[in-house]
């Protein structure tokens, strides 16, 4: 059963959320003291954008409604519009700090392209053909489109080429048809050249469950459980791609703030030059968008150079490569028989070693013992005298 648009609105957010994971994810704080996109202005496509909500304050102008194609698109049932406007442009002061927008200097231009009605709706190509071309029309620096349609459209696509040729940077979210259910279809016009298209992480910068992927991902960005602006008053938690195309969204109006002339080409390539690192695959993109570095650091050309021409070293001449392996065999040859005889000389002088001893000298051989013993022998007895010889 269709919602009744203007009774059966979103009811008002809590007063206070405990914290934004998302705001500390993307250096919110620290990006405030370079820049707040104060003097651009961002379109948002989407259900329109609740001009009463405190924490936009005055800068939501009147904008369109390309439904109808009449009227404005500052009021918004359906809640949608305002969250993706909160994350970009929400102020700090009259409400909580923790759904401040990124570029709270920035001006919001709603353009209606779904119905607003609470039961839920879907853009068209032609909704979305005449909301680009208003947009351009009066003037945006960026336009976010917050949900896709599913069918290529060429009038769509000569939208889309129009507004980055006039220097508008165009920033898509890719859908929430990721699921194994949903078959994943293209989403125009993030499929479109020219388009920067956003999908959604949560705090452990893993992909959002629905969040689509393909090559039309350049970038992702906080898209579970953010706390945004809810329409009428107060704080909602809200998810999916479409507030995440609304970082990246305030991304590129920092960029366009600090440097107003900077094409949409340039725009994109600083975003995905300085986005933060994330698991590799087609949902991811180049990573996380980070504001922060895209505001400060210095990209270089990164255009490849062609280097000098090096000549091919020449081929050696077989005549003198073979003269040298003849020398080089003889010389091992040599070497080799050189040290077998080294070795067998080592070995006998260490064998002849091996057979010597020291020798004995020869005991000197004593006369036998008698074997009876002769008379004694008195040693100072006075010797008999000799008999006479006889003449």
């Amino acid at each position: 059963m269709r919602g009744v648009p203007g009774q059966d609105c979103a009811q008002p957010g809590e007063d206070r959320i405990n914290g934004s994971w998302a705001r500390a994810m993307l250096q919110a704080d620290a990006i405030g003291a370079l820049e707040t996109g104060g003097g651009t202005r961002v379109a948002v496509l989407s259900t329109g954008v609740d001009r009463g909500q405190p924490q936009l304050g005055d800068r939501v102008l009147a904008g369109d409604d390309t439904v109808d194609n009449a009227g404005t698109a500052d009021q918004d049932c359906t809640g949608t519009g305002t969250q993706v406007a909160g994350v970009i442009s929400g102020l700090r002061n009259g409400g909580d700090s923790d759904a401040a927008g990124l570029a709270p200097g920035a001006v919001i231009l709603p353009v209606r392209v779904m119905p607003d009605d609470p039961a839920g709706s879907e853009p068209t190509p032609g909704t979305l053909t005449r909301g680009i071309l208003t947009a351009v029309q009066q003037n945006a620096d960026v336009v976010v489109v917050a949900a896709p349609v599913y069918r290529d459209d060429p009038d769509l696509k000569s939208a889309v080429a129009t507004a980055v040729a006039q220097g508008t940077v165009i920033v898509a979210a890719v859908g929430d048809l990721g699921s194994r259910d949903d078959g994943n279809p293209d989403p125009y016009p993030a499929s479109y050249p020219g388009v920067i298209g956003v999908g959604a992480v949560d705090q452990n910068g893993q992909i959002a469950p629905a969040s689509q992927f393909g090559e039309y991902v350049d970038l992702v960005a906080p898209g579970v459980a953010v706390p945004a602006l809810q329409t009428g008053r107060g704080l909602v938690e809200t998810s999916g791609t479409a507030v995440a195309a609304g970082f990246v969204g305030a991304a590129a109006a920092l960029l366009r703030a600090r440097e107003p002339r900077l094409p949409p080409a340039e725009v994109a390539r600083r975003l995905i030059a300085t986005a933060s690192p994330a698991p590799t695959g087609p949902a991811f993109g180049a990573g996380v968008v980070n504001p922060y570095a895209a505001l400060t650091a210095r990209v270089v050309d990164t255009e490849a150079r062609r280097l000098p021409a090096l000549e091919a070293a020449p081929l050696p001449d077989d005549t003198a490569e073979l003269r040298r392996r003849a020398i080089a065999i003889s010389s091992a040859v040599v070497a080799a028989v050189l040290v077998v005889g080294l070795l067998l000389a080592a070995a006998a002088f260490r064998r002849s070693r091996r057979q010597w001893r020291p020798g004995l000298a020869v005991r000197p051989k004593s006369p036998p013992e008698p074997l009876e013993p002769g008379p004694p022998v008195m040693l100072l007895d006075t010797p008999p005298p000799e008999p006479a010889r006889r003449p």
